[in-house]
């Protein structure tokens, strides 16, 4: 199968700037997860999306291909399917080039390992699904406020039962999502059809949006070294 990993890497960033290459445990944050795709058994091309010439030398120094993106699609507001969606056009348009698989890295997941990518994609072939993505256990319990008082999300506050006792949640991990191309291509969005989970274990899943939670992902990387 032709399975295509693409890594959304805009230059901008307001929490932290250059954030896709800021240094992480010793290099560059889009390194770990150019690195994991590359380290899979299943993905056959791994391409950079970004509109930034710096992130472009970093990835392709580290191994990926790199597209480079239009101002117009990089923008605070431009989603990540956006970024798919034109590298698709263009492998499309300049190598006839249409995958069977696309998968969707996040580069602010360094914890993500190729382990999590391959399950992820394993699990959508298997169960012969449209779409998965990387999930983890979830037990913690939700409110929301209403009219001055809190409600409870996903549970009944009059009863507090035990994590044993609760059906299972998961969290999305943000890090791995797999769907079918041509299902891709139509709906332009990352979920559609039967969608399947891949449940990575939870010292794995941490995203990183600001400086606080770079400290963080650190000690957990260095922790789980």
């Amino acid at each position: 199968m032709n399975i295509v990993a693409i890594i959304p890497a805009r230059g901008g960033s307001k929490g932290i700037p250059g954030k896709n290459i800021i240094d992480f445990c010793g290099k560059p944050l889009i390194n770990w997860t150019i690195e994991a795709a590359l380290g899979s058994n299943i993905i056959t091309r791994t391409i950079v999306s970004t509109d930034d010439m710096k992130i472009a030398s970093v990835s392709g120094e580290c191994g990926a291909e790199v597209i480079m993106r239009p101002d117009a699609l990089s923008g605070d507001i431009s989603s990540s399917e956006v970024a798919l969606l034109h590298v698709l056009e263009e492998l499309k348009s300049k190598e006839n080039y249409q995958p069977d698989l696309v998968v969707f890295l996040q580069c602010t997941s360094p914890l993500t390992i190729p382990e999590d990518i391959d399950g992820t994609i394993r699990a959508l072939l298997e169960k012969k699904a449209d779409t998965a993505l990387a999930v983890t256990d979830f037990h913690y319990y939700l409110w929301e406020e209403n009219n001055n008082e809190v409600l409870g999300i996903n549970h009944d506050k009059s009863v507090r039962l035990m994590r044993q006792e609760k059906e299972p949640q998961y969290l999305e991990t943000g890090a791995v999502y797999v769907m079918n191309y041509s299902g891709f291509i139509n709906y332009k969005h990352r979920f559609f059809g039967k969608t399947v989970i891949y449940k990575t274990p939870p010292e794995r899943c941490f995203e990183i949006d600001d400086a606080h939670d770079l400290i963080i992902a650190e000690s957990i990387f260095k922790n789980n070294n």
